[in-house]
Order: structure tokens, then C-alpha cells, then sequence
């Protein structure tokens, strides 16, 4: 299979690191390989151990190199945390020969991203979210049209250097080329948010094992990235804490017999947990269970909604909450968002790729199938360098590629 046909995502997730592979077929991409392995090296989205996390890329690339049966060099890769920060800005610049060229097109972008930006920080997307020419809003593509003024509206997307830096880093050590670092909100509404709704105006919230990743779509474009520094192994060490139980077992009982509310509960079962330092296990029962989960999620979701109305689009966003990642498949988490957010909600899957779909329908693998599909939709547009990230580590990455062919070559 030729290496330029596939397309791979690497989201390196704070509970999991996940490797989709997918190749190119004539009416989009279909997905023939996925590796996963579970994450240590990372905290909150942003990685504290580089050679943990270098170990968990390498065993999920092995596994999805084996189930697709091919050699993975270059991956586009997914980034979260704290760190990001993401805002609007416009720019405004006179049309030279009274029709828009590319040319006016980039200088605009280029006048609306001239902001000041600290040194420890680095723009990873300039999306455009609309021209105007003379007034006129509302333009998607303003190649060819007649004006003198031409504005842009875009919203631009910053992240720590070193975080960024570091990601990079780990995929080069694990033997990877990094094509794209891509937001990983961005990425996970590729995959679960549809053409409508993108267009009216939703919400995506992906509830990650670190981090709760916010978008805002209307009108086709993006107004709103937030990254929460809160996720679902806040949930698992508050379960941990509250039942005094290990942290893998709290892990366990959360997956099992979790409820965002007990309100939800039909039956109130009778649950055995093991204890700390080799104590009897006990029983509690499960509402005891949902009442430790409940005041976290409420919190996680509150906070999201708190970002929303800070941007002024609570009342923008008719098609309502989209809800995707790992801990959104916590039971009633959808019908305590609906309470909180007062609008309709439903649990987001990966959809828009063939092949292993079966596979990937669970929220879970939003991002990384996202990933593949920017990845896909770079390609198309073959203008990936207006999106690009400004990648100061290319030099590096080049020098560790030569030193590793050298030590291959001779050891």
C-alpha cells in the first residue's frame, strides 16, 4: 500500500493514547487500523514524562501497525491542556486591482493575526470565520469578487511552546514525523458535529480522562475553543477518595455502575469494594456511588456552560450540546447537561469514515478519528500552510531522523 494514501491520527490523551490508521479512497477515508494503550506519562492533557509517554505511542503504534498492516511514519497530532487559549480577531486591508486575489486574501489573514502574542507562546490555527467586502458579510470565499475594502474575521489559536514543543518530541523519540499538531476539539467535531448543525450553531464538549475540550460552531465556522483543566479521573479520584478504594477499582466501579445523578437510579443496588492496605471489602450502595460522582460532573459541565455565556452565544447554539470523549459515555450525563444547559442534547460518535466503523462508533475514539479526517481535509485542500503550526522544531526533527539512520546504519 502506497505511504502517502494513509492517513493517521495520534490523540495522546491523558488516560489513553489512541492510533487510528485510515487510507484515502475516492469518497473519503475508511479506517483499517487502531492501536490503543493506556497513558502514563501525561497530566491534564500536558506531559510530565516524555519517556512513559514515548513507551504508550510506541505500543499503540505497534498494535495499530499490526491490525492495518503497515509501517506508520507521519501522524497528525492532537493537542489539549490548560494551556490553550483561543480568541477572535479581524483585520481590514484595500483590494489592489478592485478584484480579490489571493494575494489580498493573505494579506488580510496576515493583518488580522498580527496581534500580540507573548514569546512563550505559539499560534498552532488560524481559522477564517468570514470576509466582508464593502460591508457585504457573510462571505465564505471572496476569491474573484469585486470590492475595495476587504475584511477578515478569524479566530486564532495559541498554546504553550514547550507543551507543543513536547508533544513533538515524544512522537519524534517514538519514530514519528508529526505532519500537523491540530487542537483536539477541532479534531473531535470533524467526526461527531454534522454540516446542519455546524451551520445553525452547536456546542461540542468532549469529556476526555484530563481535560473537557469546548467548540462553538455557527455559521459554518468556529467562534468558540476552550480547554477545562477537569475530566473524567477527576471523577475517578473523587470515587477513590470518597470509598476510600484504590484508584484502578474506583476506575472500575465508575465505568460499571456509575450515574452522572442519582435521580436517574430505578434500583438501588448493593455494591462490594475492596480496600486500601488489604482490609475487608465493603458494601455501599450505589446512590452512595452516584451522589460522590454527581457535584463533579455538575461542576465540569457548569464550568462549560460558564465559557459559552463568557462568549456571548448561549442563545446561538439551537441545535444544542453535542457531548463526545471517553467519560461522556457515563450513564445520564446527557440528561443532567440538558438540566444545566436548557437545550437539547445528544451523545456524539464518530461518524463520515467506512471501514472499521463498527469499531469506532464510541465516543471515545471522537478525537482520533478527527484527526484523520483534518488530516484528509488538509489534503484536499492542499493549502494545509495557512493552518499550519509555526514549527520551530523541524531542524530538530531532521537532525534526530539522520542521527537515527546513522546509529541504524552502523550499529
Amino acid at each position: 500500500m502506497a505511504r502517502d494514501e494513509l492517513i493517521v491520527g495520534l490523540d495522546i490523551g491523558t488516560t489513553k493514547i489512541c492510533v487510528v490508521v485510515a487510507e484515502c479512497t475516492e469518497t473519503g477515508v475508511d479506517v483499517i487500523g487502531i492501536g490503543t494503550h493506556p497513558s502514563k506519562g501525561l497530566r491534564k492533557g500536558v506531559v510530565v514524562d516524555i519517556d512513559a509517554t514515548v513507551h504508550s505511542i510506541k505500543q499503540a503504534v505497534e498494535e495499530a501497525e499490526l491490525m492495518a498492516d503497515c509501517e506508520i511514519s507521519t501522524v497528525y497530532a492532537g493537542i489539549a491542556g490548560g494551556h490553550i487559549r483561543g480568541f477572535n480577531s479581524h483585520g481590514v486591508v484595500a483590494v489592489k486591482d478592485g478584484e480579490v486575489t489571493e494575494g489580498d486574501v493573505r494579506r488580510v489573514i496576515d493583518a488580522a493575526k498580527a496581534v500580540a502574542i507573548p514569546m512563550d507562546r505559539e499560534v498552532i490555527h488560524v481559522i477564517p470565520q468570514e470576509f466582508i467586502i464593502d460591508d457585504q458579510d457573510g462571505i465564505r470565499e471572496p476569491l474573484g469578487m469585486s470590492g475595495v475594502r476587504l475584511e477578515a474575521k478569524i479566530h486564532i489559536v495559541t498554546a504553550a511552546v514547550t507543551s507543543a514543543q513536547n508533544i513533538v518530541k515524544s512522537a519524534n523519540r517514538a519514530g514519528l514525523n508529526v505532519a500537523d499538531i491540530v487542537l483536539e476539539p477541532l479534531a473531535s467535531a470533524e467526526a461527531v458535529l454534522s454540516a446542519d448543525e455546524r451551520e445553525l450553531g452547536v456546542c461540542m464538549i468532549d469529556v476526555g480522562g484530563g481535560t473537557t475540550d469546548i467548540a462553538v460552531f455557527r455559521e459554518g465556522s468556529i467562534k468558540k475553543t476552550a480547554v477545562l483543566g477537569l475530566g473524567g479521573t477527576q471523577l475517578s479520584n473523587d470515587v477513590a477518595v470518597g470509598l476510600r478504594t484504590p484508584f484502578d477499582e474506583a476506575e472500575r466501579i465508575k465505568k460499571k455502575f456509575g450515574m452522572a445523578s442519582g435521580r436517574y437510579l430505578t434500583t438501588d443496588d448493593v455494591l462490594t469494594i475492596s480496600s486500601v492496605g488489604g482490609r475487608n471489602p465493603r458494601e455501599i450502595s450505589r446512590k452512595i456511588l452516584c451522589e460522590i460522582i454527581e457535584p463533579r460532573v455538575e461542576e465540569i459541565l457548569t464550568l462549560a456552560r460558564q465559557e459559552v455565556i463568557k462568549a456571548e452565544l448561549e442563545d446561538k447554539i439551537p441545535t444544542g450540546v453535542v457531548l463526545t470523549g471517553g467519560a461522556s459515555a457515563l450513564e445520564g450525563m446527557a440528561d443532567l447537561a440538558e438540566e444545566i444547559f436548557e437545550t437539547p442534547v445528544r451523545c456524539g460518535v464518530p461518524t463520515h469514515v467506512g471501514g472499521l466503523q463498527d469499531v469506532v462508533r464510541s465516543p471515545m475514539f471522537a478525537t482520533g478519528v478527527g484527526l484523520v479526517l483534518y488530516g484528509y481535509s488538509q489534503r484536499q485542500a492542499h493549502r494545509g500552510s495557512r493552518f499550519r503550526i509555526r514549527d520551530g522544531s523541524i531542524f530538530g526533527r531532521v537532525k534526530q531522523r539522520m542521527r537515527d539512520w546513522f546509529y541504524n546504519e552502523f550499529d
